[in-house]
């Protein structure tokens, strides 16, 4: 059965853009064209991925996730908004979003989140994550190390909860760029090299380095293990 999408989008035009798209890819897609009918939908639909438009008539999408967060941890969440600063885009994902989307944007790239939504391992029924002294909590979206709270980034959390759900297991840096970034690895850009460093720096600052570098083949979470960099 193909995966439900549930569109929440007062713009008509762009509307009708998302839900013919969508459908021409083969999910099934509802549509709730304010705040009220989108609680309504909310409420008594069964949705494997929700798309959020920040303004909203009669309740504006930042309440609104939230008071589907309270209710509804797991169903992964797209934000569309036309609102790009650094501020908005961590209001959006502290209030529960799993991803951020600036319109105008390209339908493939829509297309890549919603498939990399949809594939991710949030949709399991765990709500938290832990390892040794690690926790993260997917909800607030907040983790901590020997229960002192950690100042992650949005991306240092999802790198981090990454890991946390593969312990043991080499990622390569194909495969975390694509789950964290949802772009393909180019061999060139030390994105990754720079963000797993400030995240070993936040977590060792309560504890000894559990990210290990396995040369050539990527990282590991192995708190026994040891760098071969």
């Amino acid at each position: 059965m193909s995966s439900r999408i549930l569109v929440i989008e007062d713009e008509a035009r762009i509307a009708d853009f998302l839900v013919r798209g969508l459908r021409e890819e083969g999910y099934q897609v509802e549509h709730a064209a304010d705040g009220p009918s989108g609680w309504v939908a909310l409420q008594h639909g069964t949705w494997d991925l929700v798309l959020f438009d920040w303004w909203l008539p009669g309740e504006d999408g930042i309440s609104l996730l939230r008071r589907f967060r309270a209710k509804d941890r797991k169903t992964p969440v797209l934000f569309l908004t036309a609102r790009d600063g650094v501020g908005e885009r961590v209001e959006g994902l502290d209030a529960g979003a799993d991803d951020y989307l600036c319109k105008p944007f390209a339908f493939e790239e829509l297309l890549a989140r919603v498939r990399a939504l949809l594939r991710r391992p949030e949709q399991s029924t765990s709500l938290a994550l832990d390892y040794g002294d690690i926790h993260a909590d997917l909800g607030s979206q907040r983790a901590s190390r020997d229960g002192s709270p950690l100042d992650l980034t949005a991306k240092e959390f999802s790198l981090l909860c990454l890991f946390l759900r593969y312990p043991g297991k080499v990622l390569s840096r194909t495969r975390i760029f694509d789950a964290v970034w949802n772009e393909q690895y180019d061999g060139l850009s030390n994105t990754l090299e720079v963000h797993v460093k400030e995240l070993r720096r936040k977590l060792e600052a309560f504890g000894p380095r559990v990210i290990q570098t396995r040369r050539g083949r990527g990282y590991v979470l192995d708190a026994s293990g040891s760098d071969e960099a």
